[in-house]
């Protein structure tokens, strides 16, 4: 069945142990879209901090970003958002402060004030390159519900893996969890996980399905391809789903085809043998 639209997951799939993008990557994406199959990238990141990497590839390119609360092409223009809203994201924030450290607030907006935070040391090694990347977006306040002047994208929390983990077990059974999307992405090598919160029916998955279906294509004829947790709706919703050799094992245990691991050239091996 030919493949009209491939959604790639950044970090883990697209990029490697480096965050470069492997030129075997670079041209198997560019075959692609000279057979005329749209490329998607698919990503928990900000947007800010996905843009570079789109621009890399092309300048056209469709990005659905903070694990599918906004669809925006490269330029920044936002085609679609699931925002928090405000009285819940403060909600969450007071809710979960007895139990966590730092957390941050990331909003669909220009200048300095998109990614909000309390409390987060930056010097820790699992964020220090992430903010000597991003700074210039970012500021700090306390406390932090001070900065809900409108709604936004998501509350971030990030720490270890067993850390994150207890913060989503504990909200879960809150009453408020019902009004929202909770998302895990484990990083085991660096013991390091996020645990985004975004607003309810958000992920990856449920704005890719969005998106296509925006452009009419067909589940089956969309190939996703991804590695971690925040992957599994995406993988899901694709009529052919590839997992990387280097995704998490809860992954690699739902029977989907397997490509090599990132490092590998695990992404260009897939496209070609599976789109073009």
């Amino acid at each position: 069945m030919s493949i009209r639209l491939i959604a790639i997951d950044i970090d883990g799939t697209l990029v490697d142990r480096q965050g470069e993008i492997p030129p075997a990557n670079r041209a198997a994406i560019r075959e692609a879209a000279e057979l005329g199959i749209e490329v998607v990238l698919v990503t928990g990141r900000t947007y800010h901090h996905a843009r570079p990497i789109a621009h890399e590839l092309s300048k056209r390119l469709v990005l659905i970003v903070s694990n599918g609360a906004l669809i925006k092409d490269s330029q920044g223009t936002t085609l679609n958002s699931r925002l928090l809203d405000r009285e819940t994201a403060q909600e969450v924030i007071t809710t979960t402060r007895p139990v966590r450290q730092g957390a941050a607030l990331i909003f669909d907006r220009i200048g300095d004030r998109q990614y909000l935070y309390e409390n987060i040391d930056w010097q820790h090694p699992n964020r220090l390159e992430y903010f000597e990347r991003n700074q210039k977006f970012m500021s700090e306040v306390s406390p932090l519900e001070e900065g809900l002047i409108d709604d936004p994208v998501q509350v971030a929390f990030t720490g270890t893996i067993c850390d994150m983990r207890d913060l989503a077990a504990f909200l879960r059974p809150q009453q408020i969890a019902r009004k929202l999307s909770i998302t895990l992405t484990e990083y085991a090598a660096r013991d390091f996980s996020l645990l985004d919160i975004t607003a309810e029916d958000c992920s990856k998955g449920s704005s890719l399905a969005a998106w296509c279906a925006s452009r009419r294509i067909n589940p089956n004829h969309v190939m996703a391809i991804g590695d971690n947790l925040n992957d599994r709706e995406m993988l899901e919703f694709a009529g052919v789903p590839v997992v990387m050799g280097n995704a998490v094992p809860a992954l690699k245990k739902l029977g989907w085809h397997v490509t090599r691991p990132h490092d590998e050239g695990g992404l260009a091996e897939a496209i070609r043998a599976l789109a073009l």
